[in-house]
């Protein structure tokens, strides 16, 4: 068995320093991006008026996301300064620039569906704030999984799934709560199918993680995961039944959605932070892949680079020779 102690049972990285507000603007950073899409596409099909409350949804999601993340920077210059310049290889540098950009396009878009102004610059703006949705709804997994947080960084392949899946539902929910049912098809298929891809994924997700996701089954981000199964499978099963033919039954079902994705995103936040406090989870993985040889631990190195019979040549040898 691997051993997975570390020096004094401290742990080997230290905490993430995010606080509460982060799983809120992972909520509205991806309720702006899917409704902008939705809302675009809802427009291309002819259908005005979930497009009108789709874009509503948008701009009120891309307008509070800045506050939740200038509220845990804790300085609005520090927000400001990351636009400053543009780093491909940062996912935050990259991030901020796409909530900018969306912010700036959501905000033309919806100003001209519900006013009628900036007719010609909407036309570029309503498909540039949908085309910028989908990596708004998804880099803040890349955000996440670039740390060294073991519970994040090892689901790095499916993380951005089960963000984008969260996404599209809370925005087909806000969708089937703002609009009148005979108008809000779209907005319930959406609602639905983003539920129930959230729930597959990160169930999947948390099965490949192993040992390294038992943090999810453990203390607060296991109450958030159960809480999260039951509003998303409430949320769907309500919606599915009554939401095409009451609007009380179709409010209620998108709140249970809502609240659903939400506590996914607060349950994979708070999985982090007992991630990186336990050491097992560190240790454990990082000897077995020097047991396996895909990586080069001290000791090996030390062998393999430091040995001069194997890296320079014996001297005895040499003079022999």
């Amino acid at each position: 068995m691997t051993d997975t102690r570390s020096y004094y049972g401290q742990p080997v990285i230290k905490e993430p320093v995010w606080t509460w507000e982060i799983p809120f603007y992972f909520f509205t950073g991806g309720l702006a991006g899917a409704s902008a899409g939705l809302a675009y596409l809802s427009e291309l099909n002819g259908d005005d008026v979930l497009a009108r409350r789709a874009w509503a949804a948008a701009l009120a999601g891309v307008g509070v996301s800045p506050v939740f993340l200038i509220s845990d920077l804790g300085k609005p210059a520090r927000f400001f300064n990351m636009l400053r310049v543009f780093k491909v290889t940062s996912p935050m540098s990259v991030g901020s620039w796409i909530l900018s950009g969306s912010g700036a396009a959501t905000a033309i878009a919806a100003a001209n569906e519900w006013t009628g102004l900036f007719p010609r610059s909407s036309r570029i703006a309503k498909p540039a704030a949908a085309l910028l949705g989908l990596p708004l709804s998804t880099y803040t997994a890349a955000l996440v999984s670039n740390t060294a947080v073991p519970v994040w960084h090892q689901a790095r392949g499916l993380l951005p799934v089960v963000f984008a899946s969260g996404a599209a539902a809370s925005a087909g929910a806000a969708g089937v709560a703002l609009t009148v049912p005979r108008h809000a098809g779209a907005a319930r298929r959406l609602a639905i199918g983003g539920a129930v891809a959230e729930l597959v994924s990160k169930e999947i997700m948390e099965k490949q993680l192993g040992e390294l996701g038992e943090p999810y089954e453990q203390g607060a981000p296991k109450v958030s995961s159960r809480v999260a199964q039951a509003g998303l499978g409430a949320g769907v099963a309500l919606i599915a039944a009554a939401g095409a033919r009451s609007r009380p039954a179709a409010i209620a079902g998108a709140a249970l959605i809502s609240a659903g994705a939400l506590a996914a995103r607060w349950s994979i936040f708070k999985a982090g932070f007992a991630s990186a406090s336990d050491p097992k989870y560190t240790v454990g993985p990082q000897r077995e892949r020097i047991e396996r040889s895909e990586s080069a631990g001290a000791a090996r190195k030390q062998s393999r680079v430091a040995s001069p019979d194997r890296a320079l040549g014996s001297p005895a040898t040499s003079l022999t020779q």
